[in-house]
C-alpha cells in the first residue's frame, strides 16, 4: 500500500448544482481507441423513437480501468449487502440502429 505523503494536501471536489442532481440513463455505449475511452449515456423512453446521449465521458485506458475496478468493487459491496442484482444479458427493447454495439 502507498503511503501519502503528509505535506500533500487533501484534494478538493467540487459538485455544482447542476451536476448534484444527477442524470438518468438506462443504456451506456461503450467505445475506445488505442488512446481513449468514450462512455455514452443514453436515455431511452418506452414509446420513444429516438433515444438521446445525456452524458459522455471521455477517459484514458489507465482511468477507464480504474473505474471498471472501482464499480466492481462496489458492486460486491452492494450485492453483500442488498444481495444478488439480476442483470439481463440484453435489453429488452429494440435497438435497431445504427452504432457499437451497447455494453451495460
Amino acid at each position: 500500500m502507498k503511503q501519502q505523503d503528509p505535506n500533500q494536501k487533501p484534494l478538493e471536489i467540487e459538485l455544482s448544482d447542476t451536476e448534484a442532481n444527477g442524470t438518468y440513463s438506462n443504456l451506456a455505449m461503450i467505445t475506445h481507441s488505442p488512446s481513449e475511452f468514450v462512455f455514452d449515456f443514453i436515455a431511452v423512453m418506452p414509446g420513444v423513437p429516438k433515444a438521446r446521449v445525456v452524458k459522455r465521458l471521455v477517459l484514458t485506458p489507465d482511468h477507464a480501468k480504474r473505474l471498471m475496478t472501482a464499480l466492481q468493487e462496489n458492486v460486491k459491496k452492494y450485492e453483500d449487502q442488498f444481495g444478488t442484482i439480476n442483470a439481463k444479458d440484453r435489453p429488452e427493447f429494440p435497438m435497431n440502429f445504427r452504432g457499437p454495439i451497447p455494453m451495460a
